[in-house]
Order: structure tokens, then C-alpha cells, then sequence
């Protein structure tokens, strides 16, 4: 039950599911919902976002919302370092289009106009509520994200995700402030 006295979201992964099984996703915190998604018996990465009132659901985001997943069958993710930025996550804005990407080995900026860009972290913090992240995408072009445990929507899909962010940008044409959600999901 320790687990469960966690910040949310969290990262948990499915646990106590055959390999021929799969573990329902519920539009409500019920087994009598209509089933919504599926998870696989090894899927990792699954971001809960909170718990129901009897702490027996996990809410979970899916791709135009979210769903239900009995915590019966759900594992904390253990981190490596506790005091690190958790990997994988991803961070997301709209109006401008864009994404910010870390990985174990690595991380990204995606946005239409530039694809896929390789950055390189150079300084990362963590504090109770949330994380600061600065990038190097090149010796003039560097990105700092501010993510926070708070609600976030992204304006497009009716998704709930757990971390908000505001990603600053300098660049030689311009300097840009952005906002956007984050997510430890990586399904």
C-alpha cells in the first residue's frame, strides 16, 4: 500500500496479467463500465493520474481521453534515481504544433517545420512539484522547460494529463515562450 502514498501521476506498469490476458480499460471506475482500451500483460509506462475514492481505479489517459484501470493489476515503475528527471516523457503544445521528448539515452524537440531535432540536456532539477529541463539543440538554439504537477488539457482532445509546462526557446531569429502538457505514458 506504500505505492499508493505517491505523488500522482506516477508511472506503473501491469502486473498479475497472463501472457494470453489482457487488463480492461473502463470509461468509469466500475468492472460493470463499458470496456474503453486494453492493456497488454507487460506494458510499461503507464501514467496514473489519480486514484478513485476507494483507491482501487487508476485513472489513465488514452489518446482522446481518458479510462479506468484496476490498480490490482498495476506496479509503480521503479526509477532508477529518485532524484532525476523520470524517463520517458514527453512534453506537447498546440498552436504552434511541437513535442520535447526524453529519453534513457537521449532526448528530442519535433515540431512540423524542423521533424525530429536531437537535443542534448544540459542542466535538469527536481523539486517536490516538478522539474526544470534545459536543452541544446546547437551552440545558439537552447530550450528550458518548467513542468509542474498540476491539470493540464491540451485543447484538443478531451485527454487529462498530469503535468503542466512552459518551454522558453532562444534562438538567433527570436526568442519564444510556449505552453504545453506533459505525460509519463509512452504506449
Amino acid at each position: 500500500m506504500g505505492a499508493l502514498a505517491q505523488p500522482f501521476p506516477a508511472s506503473f506498469e501491469v502486473s498479475g496479467v497472463a501472457a494470453n490476458d489482457v487488463l480492461n480499460v473502463r470509461s468509469e471506475p466500475s468492472t460493470r463500465a463499458d470496456v474503453v482500451g486494453e492493456l497488454g500483460p507487460f506494458t510499461l509506462h503507464i501514467e496514473v493520474l489519480g486514484l478513485s475514492e476507494d483507491k482501487k481505479w487508476g485513472k489513465i489517459g488514452m489518446p482522446e481521453g481518458n479510462g479506468w484501470v484496476s490498480m490490482a493489476y498495476l506496479n509503480p515503475t521503479e526509477q532508477d534515481d529518485p532524484f532525476a528527471v523520470p524517463r520517458p516523457l514527453s512534453c506537447l503544445g498546440t498552436e504552434p504544433f511541437w513535442s520535447v521528448s526524453l529519453y534513457p539515452r537521449g532526448a528530442e524537440y519535433n515540431s512540423p517545420d524542423t521533424g525530429a531535432v536531437p537535443m542534448t540536456v544540459t542542466q535538469e532539477a527536481v523539486a517536490d512539484q516538478g522539474y526544470l529541463i534545459s536543452l541544446e539543440e546547437g551552440p545558439t538554439l537552447n530550450r528550458t522547460l518548467i513542468i509542474t504537477r498540476e491539470a493540464c488539457s491540451d485543447g484538443m482532445s478531451d485527454r487529462a494529463f498530469g503535468f503542466s509546462t512552459r518551454m522558453f526557446t532562444e534562438a538567433p531569429d527570436g526568442n519564444s515562450a510556449l505552453q504545453g502538457c506533459c505525460t509519463l505514458d509512452h504506449r
